[in-house]
């Protein structure tokens, strides 16, 4: 998604949401909660999460300080497109948002230091159905920008998803 911006000498003003273009297209417009992730250096990389039914949720993400290379992969065993990923830059400049759908797990790595992302969620936190997979699956093959430079103990140890 990307917001229109109405300019002037003063600046720009921009919608960053709107309930019935997100209706027309099908899309979640109820936001349970929203959060925000701060990371202090370059290279840090969160993910792959996702939040299993009955919980499943859908996130609209948009970074708002700095710059990220944000990665969605799909887990719905059922889709033609099982597997694959979709990596986008998401930067406080461009002010693109992602819009990620229930059954796709989601990460980013970061791409400056002190980089924020701001994210709309659609459910409630849950942690019994929190759930990830690993960052580097070959079954993915994602093509990251950079090497981790940071990783929580929880992402490092998520399993792949396998064949």
């Amino acid at each position: 998604m990307e917001p229109e911006l109405h300019g002037d000498k003063r600046g720009f003003f921009a919608r960053t949401f709107c309930v019935n273009e997100f209706e027309a297209h099908g899309l979640v417009v109820n936001w349970a909660q929203c959060s925000v992730s701060f990371n202090k250096t370059k290279g840090t990389l969160r993910g792959l999460h996702y939040q299993d039914d009955p919980y499943a949720e859908t996130k609209l993400v948009r970074c708002t300080m700095g710059s990220v290379y944000d990665v969605i992969v799909d887990l719905r065993r059922d889709s033609p497109t099982f597997k694959r990923w979709v990596g986008v830059m998401l930067t406080a400049e461009n002010r693109n948002a992602l819009y990620i759908p229930v059954g796709f797990a989601h990460g980013f790595q970061t791409l400056e230091d002190n980089t924020e992302v701001f994210y709309q969620i659609s459910q409630f936190y849950r942690e019994e159905s929190s759930k990830g997979v690993r960052w580097n699956d070959p079954v993915f093959g994602i093509d990251w920008p950079l090497a981790p430079t940071a990783l929580s103990d929880r992402d490092a140890q998520y399993s792949d998803l396998g064949s």
